[in-house]
């Protein structure tokens, strides 16, 4: 090989190198992360569907730190927001959709042309997930937690017209403590959420403070955690024999209807 051609080869291989199509990259933010699926679900996707793309998981200390990593990450083109941020990342957004905005919560962020614009898929799971569990006489909900995931559920709760009590570990003016919460309450109210991280991995053992001997066979009890599959809060459900729902068809839901969005 003569030295022109070499050279020639050289440029050709700079020019393919600066100018091919970036890989897509998605991610998801939250802190900690040690218990998401996210990742693996999204990159077993791509690879069945020979997509060339790429999921990653960006532990964020706190939320201000994602304009860094957008200059950081330039390629990315999509994020999923998990606990504690998706109330606070709305503030950073270019803009929300309509339900998102009225949920006051984002756990679908698209990034396009440098702007991010927030939506929440976090309905779309919940809702499509909870549907065909839903009997006659369901129509009061429990609802334990007051972050970003119970946002969206008691906004599919309001649309399908069912009645709800929040509970949270310190009183506010719509929601009453653990210590409020009655067996007379539980007993009458045959939906039972869980929005709070009490049982998730690695604290399994933790679990909500709810008198659960009011529980009955009439009852659903639905815990938005996915790992581990059975908490301790469904395994005293299913003790009561309750029927019982764990958050991975709700993840898998969300993150079908997010990649929608990423591509739409």
């Amino acid at each position: 090989m003569n030295e022109k051609t070499g050279m020639l080869q050289h440029t050709r291989f700079l020019l393919y190198f600066f100018l091919m199509p970036a890989r897509r990259l998605y991610g998801l933010i939250g802190f900690p992360l040690g218990h998401t699926f996210s990742p693996g679900y999204f990159n077993a996707k791509f690879g069945r569907e020979e997509v060339d793309a790429e999921y990653k998981a960006f532990p964020l200390a706190t939320i201000s730190e994602l304009p860094q990593l957008l200059e950081l990450y330039p390629h990315l083109a999509g994020l999923n927001v998990t606990t504690p941020y998706k109330e606070q990342v709305m503030h950073l957004l270019d803009d929300c959709d309509d339900v998102a905005a009225r949920v006051g919560a984002v756990n679908c962020i698209r990034i396009s042309d440098g702007k991010t614009k927030g939506y929440n898929t976090d309905v779309i799971g919940f809702e499509q997930s909870l549907e065909p569990l839903l009997k006659p006489g369901m129509d009061e909900a429990i609802v334990l937690g007051t972050g970003g995931a119970a946002r969206a559920v008691r906004y599919v709760l309001d649309k399908k017209n069912i009645t709800y009590i929040n509970v949270s570990r310190t009183n506010s003016g719509d929601a009453i403590t653990y210590n409020e919460l009655t067996e007379e309450m539980v007993r009458t109210h045959r939906l039972i959420i869980n929005t709070t991280p009490l049982g998730m991995y690695p604290c399994t053992e933790t679990y909500p403070p709810i008198p659960y001997h009011a529980i009955t066979d009439a009852h659903l009890v639905y815990d938005l955690i996915y790992n581990p599959e059975f908490t301790t809060f469904l395994q005293k459900g299913h003790q009561r024999g309750a029927v019982t729902k764990n958050g991975m068809e709700m993840l898998e839901l969300q993150a079908e209807a997010s990649w929608g969005i990423w591509n739409s």
